[in-house]
């Protein structure tokens, strides 16, 4: 079992940043890759940003590409999510999540251990 942590979540205005991170316990980190994924109030959670096990391939979601970046640190057993330039649009609970398997994708449905996420409000 892994657990998962993420914290770092706030109010923020428009055009500014944050800082989420996502802390693992349990079993070792470094074999899985990890996913961030956001669902704001009545839509479906949708992916966001995806790191392979070893930290060398990411993957982002159209909307959030070239403002978001996802990093992790194995020694830590952490990831990051470092959002910039933040939009209204934005504001959602995002979630960390970790798969057993060395890449990353942006099905939901193929992770297995989730936190219980960290809320995300920009202000306009």
């Amino acid at each position: 079992q892994v657990q998962l942590v993420e914290s770092g979540g706030g109010l923020v205005q428009a055009g500014g940043s944050l800082r989420l991170s996502c802390a693992a316990s349990g079993r070792t980190f470094t074999g899985q890759a990890i996913g961030w994924f956001r669902q704001a109030p009545a839509k479906e959670r949708e992916f966001v940003a995806t790191i392979s096990r070893g930290g060398r391939t990411t993957n982002y979601s159209d909307s959030v590409k070239g403002r978001l970046t996802i990093s992790r640190e194995n020694a830590k057993n952490t990831a990051y999510l470092q959002m910039n330039s933040l939009k209204p649009e934005d504001t959602a609970v995002y979630y960390c999540a970790a798969r057993d398997s060395a890449w990353g994708i942006v099905d939901v449905k193929e992770y297995d251990y989730w936190g219980q996420g960290t809320q995300v409000t920009v202000s306009s």
